[in-house]
């Protein structure tokens, strides 16, 4: 029996529903996904395509011959990945509502996996919510920072 988890993309509009049986999830550094997300690596949690429920259906792209990609053409967010004959798919761990509930288990991709993104706890750490020019924006545009 599994958990309902929710997410979707950047400004709402797509919302989804997924049954998570575990908190397994992976990240994938192969060159598509790197140049689909524009990052080093993707988090992903891989489900079966029966365990999510679009609230609104993605936009969809297909990103090879061999696969496409959940995405909202409105704000650009990413939202994960499909081999078309596959029963399962992958979802973006960002864009779950609650990301902090998934544990990287392996890499996928690792032909092309950055070396020197991968250890980065010795770098100094900077929260945006203490960025005086970050907050000051928000709070100008908005009157608050955002959840």
């Amino acid at each position: 029996m599994g958990e309902t988890m929710e997410g979707g993309c950047q400004c709402r509009r797509i919302r989804y529903r997924a049954n998570i049986d575990d908190v397994e999830a992976y990240l994938c550094h192969c060159r598509m996904c790197q140049r689909a997300t524009g990052g080093v690596s993707i988090a992903f949690k891989n489900l079966k395509k029966t365990d999510v429920i679009w609230e609104t259906e993605p936009d969809w792209y297909d990103s090879s011959p061999i696969a496409h990609r959940p995405f909202c053409a409105h704000c650009g967010t990413p939202l994960g990945f499909a081999f078309p004959d596959s029963e399962n798919m992958d979802l973006t761990i960002g864009s779950f509502d609650d990301p902090s509930r998934f544990v990287p288990r392996h890499h996928f991709g690792a032909e092309a996996l950055q070396e020197a993104w991968l250890d980065t706890r010795d770098l100094p750490r900077y929260r945006a919510d203490e960025h005086e020019p970050t907050v000051r924006r928000w709070k100008e545009k908005v009157g608050k920072l955002p959840d």
